[in-house]
């Protein structure tokens, strides 16, 4: 048994391409639905109005939400393809220019330069290898791990829609008014916020407050206009 005492840990995925498009569509439907929900509440009385209201704005986000990460994952994910492929060509084309930048690269890391050449070596025996190697350190992204634009659109789709629907069920279920849709939304904001915190550095509460101030701010200023168009008889 070796004396030294083995280190294993493991870090969460940051770059699987769900996490960022499910938070934000999660966040952006509660805030959103929420808002255009006391916005027409403010300029009507009539809950069929309201209810109908949320409905299509949870459809409409939800779709723009999938459609806009789709587009936006998919452009990113064909232009990194396009800078491997340049990489991949200067490799086949000139591999022992290629080596020796894979060698300075390590070199400027701190590595001796001795060491650095023959690392850079035994890497560049291996074209995939290489290419990897190469990618990560003048892209940043790996060959293997690009994000999916299907998993971005799906996550965005029905996190958004999750979202949306919470402000929207006190009107579904008979609610006659904003006020319980504005308690179970700010409820929802505190508890999305600090669930945030578990894949954040933050704190539970700062997290929690500090999505509850946004929801609640986008709220009161669009039941505001709604509450001035309504009077103005527009």
């Amino acid at each position: 048994m070796s004396d030294r005492a083995e280190i294993h840990h493991q870090h969460r995925d940051v770059t699987g391409g769900w996490l960022r498009p499910s938070v934000f569509g999660a966040m952006d439907g509660l805030v959103s639905n929420f808002a255009l929900i006391a916005g027409v509440a403010g300029g009507t009385t009539n809950t069929k109005v309201i209810a109908l209201g949320g409905v299509a704005g949870l459809a409409a986000g939800a779709l723009s939400m999938a459609g806009g990460e789709y587009v936006s994952v998919a452009s990113q994910r064909e232009l990194a393809q396009a800078e491997i492929a340049v990489e991949r060509r200067e490799l086949a084309r000139h591999p022992d220019d290629e080596q020796a930048e894979l060698a300075q690269t390590f070199v400027d890391k701190g590595v001796e330069p001795g060491l650095a050449a023959e690392v850079s070596r035994q890497i560049s025996r291996n074209p995939d290898r290489a290419l990897e190697v190469h990618a990560q350190n003048e892209l940043g992204v790996a060959p293997g791990e690009l994000p999916s634009p299907v998993v971005a659109a799906v996550s965005s789709f029905l996190s958004f829609g999750l979202g949306a629907v919470l402000p929207l069920l006190p009107y579904l279920f008979g609610a006659s008014d904003l006020v319980l849709s504005a308690a179970v939304s700010c409820v929802a904001l505190f508890a999305a916020g600090a669930l945030v915190s578990a894949v954040t550095a933050r704190s539970w509460w700062f997290s929690g407050l500090r999505q509850l101030v946004v929801g609640a701010i986008a709220a009161a200023v669009t039941f505001g206009l709604g509450n001035l168009i309504g009077a103005a008889g527009l």
